[in-house]
């Protein structure tokens, strides 16, 4: 990466941060929703779900998950939204690169959902949840968690290109937040309808689940981690080519 570049990064991380830290509203959201998500899922659905194990230990992954999901949302509108009011448009006629103006919304949303994962871990800490990770595992489930976010991130930016509005940008994440009920994060597969097993089981948030939760809770998790890694760098090379299509697309004079 020239200097030039790198500065262009640096500039528009920090910028998309600054609108981050404004938007009070998604601030509260992001702080309060964990919490809430935590007591919901262990106190009203969590006597309710058997899994072998207390509940608040196999569910940690999967709220982490969702809030990532919900996460997500908020870089679709920023990317639709810088779009919508033209301020790409001034971008460009400064000779900023596309790659610049949009890996700093995801980076900007990596910054937000590795928050929102500590608040995760620390309200599961103080409803009881305990980790039995070595310094390893610990590493590979960060690891793992990173990268999610990063295609997740992508993923959602190659959405707000694609949207006529930031209220469609919006809309088009719902399949994004829905992925983590219709898999293992939340209740076992095997107790899922037979229809829909498959599809639970052969989708990228199981696999991340099941990666996450082995690791913290120092379990087998078989090959897991590796289609979890390959889900996610086929899913972020695929939003980082289409991302880089569309904003061409938009973009184009």
């Amino acid at each position: 990466m020239s200097s030039t570049a790198l500065t262009q990064w640096t500039v528009l991380s920090g910028r998309a941060l600054r609108l981050g830290r404004r938007n009070v509203e998604a601030l509260i959201m992001s702080i309060a929703l964990p919490v809430m998500l935590m007591i919901v899922f262990v106190y009203l659905f969590g006597g309710a779900i058997q899994t072998g194990t207390e509940y608040v230990t196999y569910v940690v992954p999967g709220v982490m998950l969702l809030c990532v999901s919900f996460g997500s949302a908020m870089t679709a509108v920023s990317v639709a939204n810088d779009l919508k009011e033209g301020i790409v448009d001034r971008l460009r006629t400064l000779d900023v690169g596309g790659a610049a103006v949009i890996s700093g919304h995801v980076f900007a949303s990596l910054a937000r959902n590795v928050v929102s994962s500590a608040l995760v871990l620390g309200v599961a800490f103080a409803l009881g949840f305990r980790p039995h990770a070595h310094a390893g595992q610990w590493l590979a489930a960060l690891g793992i968690l990173v990268l999610t976010i990063a295609a997740v991130s992508w993923l959602s930016a190659c959405m707000g290109l694609l949207a006529g509005t930031p209220e469609a940008a919006s809309g088009y994440t719902f399949s994004i937040t829905f992925l983590p009920y219709a898999s293992s994060a939340f209740v076992p597969i095997d107790t899922m309808p037979s229809w829909l097993r498959g599809f639970a089981g052969n989708q990228p948030v199981t696999p991340i689940t099941e990666s996450l939760r082995g690791l913290l809770l120092d379990q087998p998790v078989g090959t897991a981690p590796w289609r979890a890694v390959a889900w996610c760098a086929g899913i972020m090379l695929v939003s980082i080519l289409a991302a880089a299509l569309l904003f061409r697309t938009k973009t184009r004079t």
